[in-house]
């Protein structure tokens, strides 16, 4: 609906495309970290003030390994998500991108080609999750590794 009417408001462009894109998503990743802004440990926080940690530093050691498994379901909740919607997006008011060569093909029963460009995306979404959200993660989660016990 809100890509409809984004094309309707703005016109089929870009801007539209990416507006209702973002539109779409913003509420669900703003409450996955809320939900993990109202989970931090205060006694956390109070330690981090006794030891008189800058803000940054806080930021660094305290709060974001904290928030890291929250803000990692966003990104690949939003991912997963975003990218359905830049389909649809692409399908209905586009006249290039993958959304709108499936739904060409579709259109022509041209099984092959559908499926080419869907398992194309498909591991082009693994590679990125494979590799850039994997290494991500791995730098997120370091201090467990060399943590005692």
């Amino acid at each position: 609906m809100v890509i409809v009417l984004c094309y309707l408001w703005i016109g089929l462009n870009e801007v539209a495309a990416i507006t209702a894109v973002a539109l779409n998503k913003t509420a669900m990743v703003a409450v996955s970290i809320r939900e993990g802004v109202q989970a931090l440990d205060p006694k956390l926080r109070d330690m981090a003030r006794v030891f008189r940690m800058s803000r940054g530093a806080q930021l660094r050691h305290v709060i974001v390994p904290q928030l890291w498994p929250y803000i990692a379901s966003s990104i690949r909740n939003g991912l997963a998500i975003i990218w359905k919607i830049v389909l649809v997006v692409e399908f209905l008011g586009r006249s290039n991108g993958i959304g709108f060569q499936i739904h060409l093909y579709f259109q022509l029963f041209e099984t092959g080609y559908v499926l080419a460009y869907a398992l194309s995306f498909v591991a082009f979404m693994l590679l990125l999750e494979f590799t850039l959200l994997r290494m991500m993660e791995e730098r997120a989660t370091r201090w467990r590794q060399s943590a005692p016990g």
